[in-house]
């Protein structure tokens, strides 16, 4: 992930509605969610959903795919991955011991 698409991420999860979106996605895995549910998970209308997730897939966040009539959004794991390790690029300056921890943190266990 370059910077430029670290920025447009981050800047899309600035906003609470949108961060609850993703964390939520995230917690659905690789089912995903159709887009009335996320909008009834979370007491948030149609058209507000739809501008958010709109949003989310804009910063290349979240994906969709067409299920007959609904429309279901996953997290993209890969996105998620690249926006980490963006961020953890040269942590510490090669002093681990700083950064201790964190990767036990995000650890999916």
């Amino acid at each position: 992930m370059d910077e430029n698409t670290t920025l447009r991420a981050l800047a899309a999860l600035s906003q609470k509605t949108r961060l609850d979106v993703f964390r939520l996605l995230v917690k659905a895995g690789l089912e995903g969610m159709p887009a009335g549910e996320i909008g009834d998970s979370l007491g948030v209308r149609q058209n507000t959903m739809s501008t958010n997730l709109s949003i989310l897939m804009n910063a290349g966040l979240i994906r969709n795919e067409r299920q007959g009539r609904t429309v279901r959004y996953f997290a993209d794991f890969d996105a998620m991955r690249g926006l980490l390790a963006f961020l953890m690029d040269d942590c510490c300056n090669g002093r681990p011991e700083i950064c201790e921890g964190i990767y036990d943190e995000i650890n999916c266990s």
